[in-house]
């Protein structure tokens, strides 16, 4: 009998997005070509400049060598600049820390401020990979239900009424609570006011509040900054932001992510880091030092581009009258889809398999939401992603 396995990993659910590309694997092509819009992947390659920065950078030697721990330096400096402008704020280099990815971000931040037997609060539906994390390290997450009627936005009070029903039931007291906004799965844009009702709350009951912004840089203008939290000193002494440079700048295969803590957390931050990665990969570090300024006008073309597309998502379901966008914004539209008596699972096998769409079904984040698919649109061509509406049209089921 073989060595036993960790069983927080064992009952961690396994990577759902490489289940789910098998079914178009039985299309027969009758519709035309595969729309897999199954993963949030940048669908425009870099511009010509990055990509020469970072050619320059792979044939520099040094870049084959360990960097340091926290990151290049030259990167944390532009950033701090960067996201100090972008908030209206004064962040300082010794606030950030550069990872191999936003995952990684999540993961070092879970690591570094909860414990085996600890619990964090998470909105559901969830990014999946969040709640993956917590299961692994024998975390609890714990739900905190968004709905389609509310638009899928948490709420402060749901929130309250969780933490009064733990007490109650001598549960394990939270240690933090996380929101996504705009949100992976839904699509949703948190409100300024709301997350900074999250923010009370979390100062009320000594929680850190993990706030993912992996998809800031495609908000609309008029939602820019998409808070003021980062000028509000005390705000800032339990915020824990993550980004991820995947998106905005079209390298997800160079795994560079940050994030930006109060300096006595990064003090046990670089010890996580140093234990995972030792380094983050160092040659997309090098180019984006140039290319967060140097990019920007790029970068707001492209999450233009980006809005166009969720724009051309949403006309083309309006020939599908019997599913129901409930959610759309920067990557992701959330869609109920019309077969009650049918699981997710099956409503979405189906569609891959007769008509060559691939969604992710709305249980893989969370079992409530068996009602929906998440559909990430925006590395599909426009011209596919005009055709995805006719083609759910015809399943039949």
């Amino acid at each position: 009998m073989p060595p036993s396995i960790n069983q927080f990993l064992i009952g961690t659910a396994t990577p759902p997005i490489p289940a789910a590309r098998q079914w178009l694997n039985a299309y027969d092509g009758r519709l035309g070509p595969p729309i897999n819009l199954a993963q949030a992947v940048p669908g425009t390659p870099p511009p010509l400049e990055l990509l020469q920065r970072l050619s320059a950078a792979a044939l520099d030697p040094a870049t084959t060598m360990y960097g340091p721990i926290l990151g290049e330096p030259g990167l944390i400096s532009v950033y701090a600049r960067h996201v100090s402008k972008f908030y209206n704020a004064t962040v300082a280099p010794n606030e950030i820390a550069i990872t191999s990815g936003c995952n990684e971000a999540f993961f070092v931040t879970t690591l570094a401020i909860a414990k085996s037997g600890d619990a964090i609060l998470l909105p559901t539906p969830c990014y999946f990979n969040h709640e993956m994390t917590l299961s692994m390290l024998g975390i609890e997450p714990v739900p905190l239900p968004a709905r389609a009627e509310t638009g899928f936005l948490p709420s402060v009070k749901d929130a309250e009424r969780i933490i009064q029903e733990r007490a109650t039931n001598n549960a394990q007291p939270l240690r933090a609570i996380v929101l996504v906004t705009p949100n992976n799965p839904t699509g949703a844009i948190y409100p300024p006011t709301l997350i900074a009702e999250f923010v009370e709350f979390a100062h009320k009951h000594d929680l850190w509040l993990i706030l993912d912004e992996t998809y800031r840089d495609f908000l609309p203008p008029s939602q820019t900054p998409p808070h003021h939290l980062l000028s509000d000193l005390s705000a800032r002494a339990r915020i824990i932001q993550l980004y991820s440079f995947s998106k905005s700048y079209a390298i997800p295969g160079h795994r560079v992510g940050a994030l930006l803590a109060p300096p006595a957390l990064m003090q046990e931050i670089v010890k996580v880091l140093d234990t995972l990665q030792i380094c983050a990969p160092r040659i997309g570090q090098i180019a984006l030092q140039w290319a967060i300024d140097g990019l920007k006008d790029w970068r707001d073309a492209n999450a233009r581009d980006v809005d166009e597309r969720g724009a051309t998502f949403r006309r083309s379901m309006s020939v599908a009258p019997h599913w129901k966008i409930t959610s759309l914004g920067a990557y992701f539209a959330f869609v109920a889809h019309p077969f009650g008596a049918l699981s997710d699972v099956e409503v979405a096998e189906a569609l891959a398999v007769q008509c060559g769409v691939l969604a992710l079904p709305g249980s893989y984040f969370t079992a409530a939401s068996a009602d929906h698919l998440r559909f990430a649109y925006a590395n599909v061509a426009p011209d596919l992603i005009a055709e995805v509406g006719h083609r759910i049209a015809r399943l039949r089921l």
